[in-house]
């Protein structure tokens, strides 16, 4: 499977709306394709809305947390990739 670009980590996870966290140490964007990947999990999915600050946003840069509607149960400290 691809690597990609490693772009941040799960910093938390709520499994009970299925959003992670993800601190970000590269840029993301809606429509962006992402791969997560930790301990059992190894997944590819499309980037659909994030938020930032209980704010919708488009695209986030370094340095920023992000909400993430994620596909799959992840845990703290999987990795985020975009290919």
């Amino acid at each position: 499977m691809e690597e990609g670009k490693l772009v941040g980590k799960i910093n938390h996870y709520y499994g009970n709306i299925g959003v992670a966290v993800i601190d970000l140490s590269g840029e993301l964007k809606e429509g962006d394709t992402i791969r997560i990947e930790g301990g059992e999990t190894d997944f590819t999915q499309i980037v659909g809305s994030m938020e930032s600050e209980h704010e919708k946003v488009k695209k986030a840069k370094k340095n920023d947390s992000v909400g993430l509607k994620i596909e799959k149960k992840v845990r703290e400290g999987y990795k985020v990739y975009k290919l």
